[in-house]
């Protein structure tokens, strides 16, 4: 597998599968990501949570002007192994989403950080401050495996 710059890698015992995590993201214990743009986030399911899951095969994605707390449900998606809930990094509402991922969900598969599930405007950047670091997130997946 290729190595990615500006990125960690982390291995897992399963076969030796390598695992990207950006550093200029902000990561949720329940694996999803946002890549702060201003007042805007990018959310996403990170590539741990892509590769536990399995190939994609349903993303159900929130509505535009919705507005969800932090670590609210705001969209699921399905693979062949099991439907997962796509929870809110931070609070905020919905500016636009990846309608791409409708019609070809398994995108999430193939750049979980490139095929991202929706955009909100920020409500409070402080709860940001509760997200973990690409390290962090590095350090909690590693206890997962472990």
């Amino acid at each position: 597998m290729k190595k990615i710059v500006n990125e960690l890698n982390l291995k897992k015992d399963n076969g030796g599968i390598i695992v990207n995590i950006p550093e200029k993201l902000f990561y949720t214990s329940e694996h999803e990501w946002i890549k702060v743009e201003g007042e805007q986030g990018r959310i996403g399911i990170t590539d741990y949570a892509q590769h536990h899951l399995g190939d994609i095969v349903f993303a159900e994605l929130p509505e535009l002007d919705e507005t969800f707390a932090m670590s609210e449900s705001l969209g699921v998606v399905e693979s062949v192994k099991a439907v997962s809930s796509i929870f809110c990094p931070v609070g905020g509402t919905v500016i636009e989403v990846n309608e791409a991922l409708e019609s070809a969900p398994e995108l999430i598969n193939e750049d979980p950080y490139e095929n991202w599930i929706a955009i909100i405007k920020i409500t409070d950047s402080s709860e940001l401050d509760k997200l973990m670091s690409a390290e962090a997130y590095a350090a909690y997946c590693q206890t997962l495996e472990d």
